[in-house]
């Protein structure tokens, strides 16, 4: 198919620094610990635990933009399961690691695309389905650095299936340097339609 995937644009926002109003408990050492609710001067609001002085646990997160992040934190960073709900419209669900999408999620674009699937440092990596809400059409398999790669399907309205294989061309092949290989495009080649 000639159509580009929706791009995964949402760029993770940056959380306030940890100066601005606290109402919470704190430990011995006057550090934020336990359950809290902080207020920062850029409009940003953290509610849920805290671990010496950083958010650690579950919490909720709301991004004065209208963003917000509900799930798991370790060391004030998103770290196992959790929701971001981005101000353009679109969500991921699934987990994280070190603030960024790494292992199973769901992402739910602005368009209602949506690719269910394995992620590694925010991009789409490893196996998963890409879902064309307006034509209903699935891409299943493998992707590396955000882009379909290898082997896999797709699978129409009716359950009809093309089999196939993203691929660079030789002359592309040719004409790229190794560290170029994960922007530039792949083309499909069918191999065939199952009866």
């Amino acid at each position: 198919m000639s159509r580009t995937m929706s791009d995964v644009g949402s760029d993770e926002l940056d959380e306030g620094s940890p100066d601005g109003r606290y109402e919470g408990d704190r430990n011995e050492e006057g550090e934020r610990h336990g359950f809290g609710k902080a207020f920062f001067p850029n409009g940003d609001m953290y509610e849920g635990d805290y671990k010496n002085g950083m958010r650690h646990g579950q919490g909720t997160y709301r991004f004065c933009n209208g963003a917000r992040y509900i799930g798991g934190y370790y060391q004030n960073r998103k770290h196992e399961q959790g929701v971001f709900y981005y101000p353009d419209g679109s969500k991921y669900e699934g987990s994280w690691l070190e603030d960024l999408r790494h292992g199973h999620g769901i992402y739910t674009y602005p368009n209602g695309d949506t690719y269910v699937g394995e992620w590694q440092s925010n991009k789409r990596h490893g196996q998963g389905l890409y879902h064309y809400k307006d034509t209903g059409v699935k891409y299943k398999g493998n992707f590396v650095n955000n882009q379909p790669r290898g082997a896999g399907s797709y699978v129409f309205d009716h359950g009809y299936e093309q089999h196939g294989e993203y691929q660079l061309t030789e002359q592309l092949l040719s004409e790229t340097k190794s560290d170029e290989l994960a922007t530039i495009p792949v083309k499909w080649i069918p191999t065939h339609v199952p009866s």
